[in-house]
């Protein structure tokens, strides 16, 4: 950096934006991309610009074990979600090089691509298998470690990492977090029906009954009765009573806000008389804003409108989401095979690869599923990702889609996501008793599997599409 005479009333030799220092160097207030330092240069975590090549920090805990012949300091292990037993992809663990605060309240935009905050000094994502390696990593005690996708953020300290050797974590210690004591969760609405039951994928998930309550609960979800249940049984330690009714709560794009996610579990029907237009653009806005929408089968009214000519329905229809697919066909099948579509979205090879790792798939690309619905029977691919499909005579109704929002802005615009999945959660869960009765405590179905998969990757940053 230039050298400066820092003695008051000296001239200024520091050139505009920059001011000198007690030490006679040239800094600037920046920022953790450190755009503002210029080359051979970065931020420090108090806003100084400095050389490359100073530590600062646990930087300077991490010892150069390759320059003595020695493997590096490295921490490895497996992150799983909240029930500890299924491996999740794509997860960011990191070790921050200052305190992270808490991730900000409601619907955000979240773009991939900027800095994970806490000024890393080692990164990486979880692999097909959940499994993550970490090098050149601080050694000593006490060594802190984030595991976090989108608002799912989980961070530990290690007690000890033992220097130029592997420091291996265990289950305990990887897991998504099951409830609040542990880390950090986003807020998620889900929206009860009765043809589905999305509110009974995150207790098999793990997460923690006491977690999941009423509207307006100190619980991270809650529940609001659609066409299915509407009440909690007694003695459940999260909710209590009835649950609020979904047509006011998703009629107000200002209800929707406070959530990061919204599930919408499908109601055997469009049931066009609780969604009008208002419904309609509410939930636009939302997921333009950066919100996070999960629909399910005949919840396509979100996307499609008002198609199925229905009582109680006027046509309504949501703008530009109605161009994404085409929703002209209506078939309930009792068992088929999917497949998982590799060419049409960024995370194809990693999901086909991460359902034979799970064993969602005994088959590459292949998911055996029950009771599949096909509504939707094509879907634009130059807006829209296609992540699974059924093939019936050659034609290749999506099962899955996703796409992302406001759909009609540059890709680099964009801030939220929408995934539409025409395959229930499963056959073996039922949304027609007080919760959570009719809840199987089985292990995860294949299809369950796979959307598993979109539960947590709806919560990830927002990437640009690949057309």
């Amino acid at each position: 950096m230039t050298a400066c005479d820092p003695s008051p009333g000296a001239p200024t030799t520091c050139p505009g934006g920059y001011h000198c220092t007690e030490d006679g160097k040239c800094d600037a207030v920046c920022t953790q991309s450190g755009g503002e330092c210029g080359d051979g240069y970065r931020c420090t975590p108090d806003g100084r610009c400095a050389g490359n090549d100073e530590c600062i920090g646990l930087e300077c805990k991490i010892v150069k074990c390759q320059d003595q012949g020695k493997p590096s300091t490295t921490i490895s292990g497996t992150v799983f979600a909240p029930n500890g037993t299924l491996p999740l992809f794509g997860i960011n663990v990191y070790v921050p090089n200052t305190p992270v605060a808490a991730p900000p309240d409601g619907a955000i935009c979240d773009r991939c691509g900027e800095t994970l905050p806490g000024y890393p000094i080692s990164k990486v994502q979880t692999d097909e298998a959940g499994h993550f390696t970490l090098t050149d990593v601080p050694s000593g005690a006490n060594i802190p470690l984030i595991i976090s996708s989108g608002k799912w953020r989980r961070t530990i300290t290690i007690p000890m990492v033992a220097e130029c050797a592997d420091t291996p974590l265990g289950a305990a210690d990887t897991h998504l977090p099951k409830n609040k004591s542990e880390g950090y969760m986003p807020k998620i609405a889900i929206t009860t029906g009765g043809a589905d039951a999305l509110e009974c994928l995150p207790r098999k998930l793990g997460i923690d009954d006491a977690e999941i309550g009423n509207a307006g609960g100190a619980q991270q979800i809650h529940l609001y009765s659609g066409n299915g249940r509407s009440a909690f049984q007694g003695g459940f330690p999260g909710g209590t009573g009835n649950m609020a009714s979904a047509t006011p709560f998703w009629n107000d794009v200002n209800n929707l806000k406070p959530y990061d996610i919204v599930f919408l579990s499908c109601e055997g029907q469009q049931t066009p008389s609780t969604k009008p237009q208002t419904a309609l653009n509410a939930m636009k806005a939302y997921a333009d804003l950066g919100g996070r929408v999960f629909a399910s089968h005949w919840h396509n009214i979100w996307i499609g409108g008002d198609f199925n000519d229905e009582n109680g329905g006027t046509g309504q229809t949501p703008q530009v989401w109605n161009t994404i697919a085409e929703w002209d066909a209506n078939q309930n099948l009792n068992n088929a095979t999917d497949t998982i579509d590799e060419m049409n979205n960024p995370k194809g090879m990693s999901f086909a690869t991460w359902m034979l790792n799970v064993m969602g798939s005994t088959v590459r690309d292949q998911i055996p599923v029950v009771q599949p619905r096909l509504t939707a029977s094509s879907v634009d691919t130059t807006k829209a990702e296609r992540w699974v499909y059924l093939d019936q005579g050659g034609t290749k109704f999506p099962q899955i889609f996703q796409f992302t929002t406001p759909n009609e802005a540059p890709a680099g615009d964009r801030c939220g996501k929408v995934v539409f999945s025409d395959m229930h959660v499963s056959a073996d869960s039922v949304s027609d008793n007080p919760f959570p009765g009719g809840c199987q405590t089985s292990a995860l179905t294949p299809q369950e599997k796979a959307l598993a998969f979109m539960f947590f990757d709806i919560a990830s940053c927002v990437a640009p599409p690949i057309f």
